[in-house]
């Protein structure tokens, strides 16, 4: 796996095939039939997401326990791909990382791949639709519904839908090709990217706030640069890495035929996208505004995760980059 080039990927997920229907077409199945259950039923029907929020916890806790040590225990087996950094031998940190890179592949269905976006993303904007469902039960309506977590509910969702549609460029991503399928993904996909990342919303739903016309507008405008420069960025990096260069972006090529790009969003920052991901993040929060922290723990524990993602990354480029360039 060090030596892959950029345009290669992990033998297990060459294809997009193993994931079955497209990721977003199966996010607006979901979509349609919790809108038209709200819709016969009225609002107080999808609630149920809110009032038993912690089984739903409890029950993902479990779930994702139950996969991580099956995953564990599956990677012991003969013929199974280990994870670079998954088989070190300490038991606490392969746990942690995962051992076996693609646990439980079973001909074109990957497990690790499949969780790594649909059923946590799916859950987490279902999460947040529910709580809207809530607050329009206590205000009497979805008139009276604020205009703070109507927000919220428009930042999570396209950048849920934003994911769902672009699922395929996960395939390059370190998740898929260099950490295994352990608790740090197990479990930070199934139980807390839909429990945890859905705080702003479940807040103001116990605390509304009104935001009023010039705020709203502020907030919009700083999403909406984060994601742009989320996307664009991303765009730039999955073109290329797919083979294609429409913004004719300019590279250097290392002795192990790798290619770096040297122009565009990659060529003037390390993870240009990662800052459009954090602003994004903390847009979210600001609806709430600055009465508790609890509602900013995604932002940091994101910027937590960003950190250690990207010194693992350095860390990848410099074994697979720094020692071909020094020697050509």
């Amino acid at each position: 796996m060090s030596k892959q080039k950029d345009s290669e990927l992990n033998p297990l997920t060459t294809t997009y095939e193993f994931l079955g229907p497209p990721a977003f077409s199966t996010f607006l199945l979901a979509l349609c039939l919790t809108f038209c259950t709200i819709y016969h039923y009225g609002p107080q029907s999808f609630t149920f997401l809110h009032s038993k929020f912690f089984n739903f916890i409890t029950a993902s806790i479990l779930v994702a326990f139950v996969e991580i040590v099956a995953c564990y225990a599956a990677s012991f087996r003969s013929g199974a791909l280990l994870a670079l950094g998954g088989n070190t031998g300490n038991f606490i940190y392969d746990f942690y990382i995962g051992r076996e890179l693609n646990p439980f592949s079973f001909g074109t269905f990957d497990l690790k791949t499949f969780n790594e976006l649909r059923p946590s993303l799916i859950l987490w904007v279902l999460v947040d639709i529910s709580m809207v469902c809530e607050q329009a039960v206590r205000r009497g309506g979805f008139a009276n519904v604020t205009d703070s977590l109507w927000l919220v509910l428009l930042f999570q969702g396209v950048y849920i839908g934003d994911s769902l549609y672009y699922e395929s460029a996960i395939l390059t991503t370190m998740d898929i090709t260099t950490d295994g399928g352990g608790f740090m993904l197990t479990a930070g996909i199934l139980s807390l990217v839909p429990f945890t990342y859905s705080l702003q919303a479940r807040y103001l739903v116990l605390i509304p706030v009104v935001l009023g016309p010039v705020h709203m507008m502020m907030i919009l405008g700083f999403n909406f640069m984060g994601y742009w420069i989320f996307r664009e960025a991303n765009a730039e990096k999955n073109d290329y890495r797919n083979g294609r260069n429409p913004k004719n972006l300019k590279f250097m090529t290392t002795e192990s035929g790798s290619k770096l790009l040297t122009s565009g969003w990659w060529g003037r920052s390390r993870h240009p996208n990662y800052f459009g991901d954090l602003l994004m993040a903390l847009a979210w929060s600001l609806p709430t505004g600055v009465s508790t922290p609890l509602t900013y723990f995604y932002v940091l524990s994101f910027l937590v995760l960003l950190e250690h993602r990207q010194r693992r990354d350095d860390e990848a480029c410099k074994k697979k980059y720094i020692f071909t360039l020094a020697s050509s």
